[in-house]
């Protein structure tokens, strides 16, 4: 419902702030009861794609769903949440056109997380992000460009040929297995790199890399990338980045001009700003329901939530796209008054390694690796797409990038021209 172009008031009483995946769908699962969206962007990106997207595997499009289509019966304010009024149960929100005032009667808080970065000298103006559809384009451009200026300029090959990634989580390892394989499919169109070497670099300040998966399936993905010529660097931390130079913790100082920062998440700052209980992460702490810690009308989920399991008592639910769409779905209950603990046993963890590998935990038992590890990961990411249309245009995609090698077109480029 609208009033003036300054006052709404949410649909069906429900207020959710943040259109990612835990937000999206909890109002989708609304239905017809209805809600408004409070989002900066008119898409849900599905981030577990962004790799292959990267990579040429994927179209952009494809990995984003239009919230409006997703969410038929939620109306949608685009723009940022700025302050809460708990009192006068309303939100302020930062629009393209001014200030707009949502009143509600249930909120729901789904704002998500933000890369985290560290005080790292250059860090924020030298490296190259990995969040979004946007980080992904750029990366790919990016990394197809410093080819090119391979090509033009041999003398400074190894500068243009060296690719330092830094977090060896899933963000961090899928995306360089992906893009290894994308420069090795376009460098078959450039017979004057076939005999410049690649160097390719992994960076992670703990021991080993996916710690959140079980060792063998670990140790298995190391060997994989280490037989690709990847380096990778355990238990070291990137201590400076200057324009064309890195330099790391163990003393190594390398000329590149590709640095690619997946050192983790943390929860949006602007849930400072809110008022609501957080713990010492940022996190809103919400309890077995997901209701907001000493709220009645208010609840919160997803990378910004430190959600409590019962399945898992001893730790909160990881930041995962899998956990999310759980959360919604004990959550939409609450909404409707049917609380009850949240209980949730993840179902497994995989991640692909390029277009033939890839790896996957089943309820924590059985453990599969390569070709089936690759195949069960891509199908239950594309069972978790929304929207059937969605599910086969990225199907389809995959497909066609395995018949005809990826897709080595930078984007933009006549735009920019």
């Amino acid at each position: 419902m609208a009033g003036s172009n300054g006052h709404r008031v949410a649909r069906g009483g429900t207020l959710v702030i943040g259109g990612g995946f835990g937000g999206a769908y909890v109002a989708r699962l609304l239905g017809k009861d209805g809600a408004t969206i409070v989002s900066p962007e008119s898409t849900m990106l599905y981030t577990p794609l962004l790799p292959e997207v990267a990579a040429g595997g994927i179209e952009p499009r494809h990995a984003i769903v239009p919230l409006r289509v997703m969410c038929t019966h939620a109306d949608l304010v685009r723009g940022r949440a700025v302050a809460l009024d708990e009192s006068a149960r309303r939100v302020t929100v930062q629009s393209e056109v001014g200030p707009v005032e949502v009143e509600y009667e249930r909120l729901v808080v789904a704002l998500g997380a933000v890369p985290r970065m560290l005080p790292i000298p250059g860090l924020a103006e030298h490296s190259i992000g990995f969040k979004s559809i946007g980080d992904a384009i750029r990366l790919r451009n990016h990394i197809l460009h410093r080819l090119e200026l391979a090509d033009a300029d041999p003398d400074n090959a190894e500068r243009y040929l060296t690719f330092v990634f830094v977090g060896a989580g899933y963000a961090g390892v899928e995306a360089l297995a992906e893009l290894t394989q994308l420069v090795r499919d376009a460098a078959r169109h450039y017979p004057r790199l076939h005999f410049l070497p690649q160097r390719w670099l992994l960076v992670d300040a703990g021991p080993k890399i996916l710690a959140e998966v079980p060792a063998r399936l670990a140790d298995y993905t190391d060997h994989q990338l280490r037989k690709r010529g990847v380096d990778i660097r355990l238990e070291t931390r990137l201590e400076l980045l200057e324009p064309g130079v890195v330099s790391l913790s163990d003393g190594t100082r390398l000329e590149t001009e590709t640095v690619v920062w997946t050192a983790g998440v943390t929860p949006n700052p602007v849930l400072h700003e809110l008022g609501l209980p957080l713990d010492e992460r940022g996190r809103v702490v919400v309890d077995s329901s997901l209701r907001v810690e000493g709220r009645d009308n208010v609840w919160a989920l997803g990378d910004c939530a430190r959600v409590p399991n019962a399945a898992t008592p001893e730790q909160p639910d990881p930041p995962t796209c899998q956990h999310a769409l759980r959360q919604s779905r004990r959550l939409v209950k609450s909404l409707r008054g049917r609380s009850a603990n949240y209980r949730y046993r993840s179902l497994g963890q995989g991640a692909t390694l390029g277009r033939d590998k890839g790896i996957a935990s089943v309820l924590g038992v059985i453990q599969v690796k390569g070709v089936l590890g690759s195949l069960i990961t891509r199908a239950y990411h594309l069972h978790q797409v929304p929207l059937f249309s969605r599910r086969l245009r990225v199907l389809t995609d995959g497909l066609l990038a395995g018949v005809f090698k990826r897709d080595i077109a930078e984007m933009g480029v006549a735009e920019l021209r």
